[in-house]
């Protein structure tokens, strides 16, 4: 494992395979890297993959906080610069499409091509799960909570032909107030504004079966940002990239090997 250090110095771990241009991808909330263990692969074969540990997960330091995408995206940046890369492709899925938002927005420089997957502009202009699925995800029972989780990423067939491990379920290994930060820090976010100044070209993927961060948020980011293209995978939930990765894996390779 190794580390990256922040402008606060905390320490970011981070791991890179594969060979090629560089792509950074970014898991979800309250997750680490292990969020793309099932397709990583896919990417190795023609990118040097960069993942990394969000602070409060896996095998980096865990700061009080508050946590913010913001942030989240600068810790990423400080990754890139440790490796001395200038510019990567980045590909973000769920909370971390919203931390590649700000990568774009902020860091223009250094973003090649961007894929943002099953994200949200965040902010009032989004438009939020319903109250059904905000009631089942804090059912009480854990067990619950647990199950009503796993049926917004997977459908029933999917989940009856690929056992446990489900690392899209989040990092086990967080301490409370590390996951509750991630949760502020994603709920926070609003980038509404800020969308209009990304100029990388970009790939806007979604479920049309999301139900976690619905699929309409995907339409949104794509007319709000200047040329993005958007691609709805038919049936998928919100881990279209584990499920459809038949589908999700080409339409990212085809759109970041584009030379036009």
């Amino acid at each position: 494992m190794t580390h990256a250090r922040t402008s606060d110095g905390t320490r970011i771990a981070y791991q890179t395979s594969g060979a090629g241009a560089p792509l950074l991808m970014l898991s979800g909330q309250a997750s680490s890297h292990r969020w793309w263990t099932r397709v990583r692969a896919d990417f190795d074969a023609y990118r040097q993959v960069i993942t990394l540990d969000y602070r409060g997960t896996g095998d980096s330091d865990a700061p009080p906080g508050p946590y913010r995408t913001q942030g989240f995206a600068e810790d990423a940046i400080a990754v890139l610069n440790h490796l001395d890369i200038e510019r990567a492709d980045v590909y973000g899925t769920s909370m971390g499409g919203r931390v590649a938002q700000w990568i774009a927005v902020t860091h223009p420089h250094r973003v090649r091509r961007l894929v943002l997957g099953c994200t949200s502009p965040g902010g009032p202009h989004a438009v939020e799960r319903s109250a059904a699925v905000r009631r089942a995800l804090a059912d009480p029972d854990p067990a619950a909570a647990r199950r009503a989780l796993l049926g917004l990423m997977y459908s029933p067939e999917w989940l009856a032909r690929n056992p446990e491990p489900y690392w899209t379920l989040g990092d086990p290994t967080m301490s409370r107030h590390a996951r509750h930060q991630h949760l502020l820090a994603s709920n926070a976010h609003d980038a509404w504004d800020a969308l209009p100044r990304i100029a990388a070209p970009t790939l806007v993927l979604h479920g049309d079966e999301d139900e976690l961060n619905p699929t309409a948020n995907a339409p949104l980011l794509a007319d709000r940002i200047p040329g993005a293209r958007l691609h709805l995978i038919a049936g998928a939930r919100h881990a279209y990239f584990e499920e459809y990765r038949d589908v999700a894996g080409p339409a990212a390779r085809e759109f970041l090997t584009d030379t036009c």
